[in-house]
């Protein structure tokens, strides 16, 4: 990484160096023409065709390098940003339409609370901290407000990974955790009880990039990436008297 320190001409680019929005960014990368070479165990490329550096850092830190300005430009999870706390730090420019995912407080389908109401003062295991810490915040004060002899607070237990087990494993309650498909929530026994945010991959740039114009350019090839991906294109061997009906079939 010291390599960077001497790059003051490149727009620096943060990517996922690897996790579920990695291959889905190259892709994207890829249909915007910015070629590169990434040399094995190596988290900075020099990309060939315009003065930009793409620096692979773990998805979870880019919104905070993005915030705090030490990288122009990023690629990361909506749910990442509100985990940084990196809203009013950063510039969302578009949602790029992949990586979706709903962030949920989940429960034993056998035994498991039935409204996340019924969680309070129990344990939850996430490595969501920040999110699930103001979420039960507001929870606990709810029903405390309700109850007003009790004071119960909702114990968070971090677990970084393999969430899905810790119910299982008698570690806690329920736990706040992420579903694509939902099929590892099931096969955990698990369900969702509710969603306490959706989330895909966004395009993020610093409030005050050192290269604006190249901000600029990247997004709009990546934006076009994007809407030729909404559409096909069709050849038609076609008499000229049946180009009306044609048109018709295949409007636009």
């Amino acid at each position: 990484m010291e390599l960077i320190k001497d790059l003051p001409d490149r727009l620096l680019f943060a990517v996922p160096k690897k996790g579920r929005l990695h291959t889905s960014c190259l892709q994207l990368l890829e249909g915007a023409d910015i070629q590169f070479h990434r040399k094995n165990r190596l988290d900075i490329a020099l990309v060939k065709n315009l003065p930009i550096a793409l620096v692979f850092l773990p998805a979870a830190d880019i919104a905070k390098f993005v915030g705090e300005g030490n990288v122009d430009l990023g690629i990361t999870g909506q749910d990442m940003v509100a985990e940084a706390e990196a809203q009013e730090k950063v510039t969302e420019i578009m949602e790029l339409g992949f990586g979706k995912c709903r962030l949920c407080v989940q429960v034993p389908v056998k035994g498991g609370a039935t409204k996340v109401e019924d969680l309070v003062g129990k344990r939850i295991a996430t490595s969501f901290e920040g999110i699930s810490k103001n979420f039960f915040s507001e929870i606990d004060a709810k029903v405390n407000a309700q109850n007003e002899d009790k004071d119960k607070k909702t114990e968070l237990v971090f677990v970084s990974g393999s969430v899905e087990a810790a119910c299982a494993l008698g570690l806690a309650d329920g736990i706040v955790d992420l579903v694509e498909s939902g099929e590892t929530m099931q096969a955990a026994g698990l369900h969702d009880i509710v969603t306490i945010l959706s989330s895909q991959a966004v395009l993020i740039a610093s409030k005050k990039p050192s290269h604006p114009d190249l901000v600029q350019t990247i997004a709009g090839r990546i934006r076009g990436v994007i809407a030729a991906q909404k559409y096909v294109y069709i050849n038609y061997n076609v008499e000229r008297k049946h180009l009306k009906e044609a048109s018709v079939i295949t409007p636009g």
